[in-house]
């Protein structure tokens, strides 16, 4: 494990590679906000955007757009007109998008799947991941029913997240929680990992980075460097790859809410101290 800090009140870090996936652009949960200030303080010479990037689920079922949405795609096609390769790699909720592979949208590449290749020399099948979730390829009305119990879930995150705000409480996800405490959720986690860690063996991969589950983590299974980029609704993370080849899982609504508090104390005149970020 290294360190990573917040050292300066306004940082903007210089990567080599982005991973982010399941911003949800279209759901009433996505955390644009939080997404956006992310994006304000990260450079990187290529972005690989892993799925589920746009809601089309639920922009069918009722459509809700609002400024912050329009923001981040302004903010991704500036970074793109800037210099920055991004890929689009579609999920399941933006699965519309699979039927343009090798198009240019703005700059913004589409692509089934791709390989990256590592500052490090490891090849990296990179996915969505929902080719391997039983429910989503074949019982598709058990995917939306589970889409709308995750939708209940969320709305209570923001209930709760709003009283914890004002009583000054650090950032907790309510709907994140309870999976995990579901057994069955717990098992399926580990189920996925498996299979798409075997994927990424069948095609001769040292890795595979991929999102769906919103379970960010970064872990070897097998001799194979299991990577998930987690969501932008519950845990607001993403993977930097370091221009060494280094992975690392930051988690935003604690560095920078570390990162805010120190701000506050710099402008009040106050001592600041703002504690590590870890990365594996």
């Amino acid at each position: 494990m290294t360190a990573a800090a917040v050292s300066e009140p306004n940082p903007v870090r210089k990567l080599r590679t982005l991973f982010i996936s399941d911003l949800h652009l279209g759901s009433k949960a996505a955390r644009t906000d939080y997404l956006l200030d992310f994006l304000r303080h990260h450079e990187a010479e290529t972005i690989i955007l892993v799925g589920d990037i746009v809601d089309g689920w639920r922009l069918k079922r009722s459509w809700y757009w609002p400024q912050q949405c329009n923001d981040v795609i302004q903010k991704l096609l500036r970074k793109a007109r800037k210099g920055t390769r991004i890929i689009y790699v579609p999920g399941n909720h933006d699965e519309f998008l699979r039927d343009f592979p090798g198009m240019h949208f703005g700059g913004i590449e589409v692509a089934q799947r791709h390989v990256h290749r590592g500052a490090d020399g490891r090849n990296y099948l990179v996915l969505h991941g929902d080719e391997f979730d039983v429910v989503v390829r074949n019982a598709r009305v058990l995917a939306y029913l589970g889409d709308w119990a995750y939708d209940m879930a969320i709305a209570v995150n923001i209930g709760l997240a709003a009283i914890r705000r004002r009583l000054g409480m650090p950032y907790w996800s309510f709907s994140s929680w309870a999976k995990l405490q579901v057994k069955h959720a717990v098992n399926f986690i580990g189920e996925f990992q498996k299979v798409v860690a075997e994927e990424a063996r069948r095609h001769q991969a040292q890795g595979v980075i991929c999102g769906h589950i919103h379970h960010a983590v970064i872990e070897d299974i097998g001799g194979i460097r299991y990577i998930n980029t987690g969501d932008w609704v519950e845990s607001c993370t993403a993977i930097a790859e370091h221009h060494d080849g280094t992975m690392e899982l930051i988690t935003w609504h604690s560095l920078r809410g570390s990162a805010t508090v120190a701000e506050d104390a710099s402008e009040a005149g106050l001592p600041v101290s703002v504690p590590a970020q870890q990365a594996a």
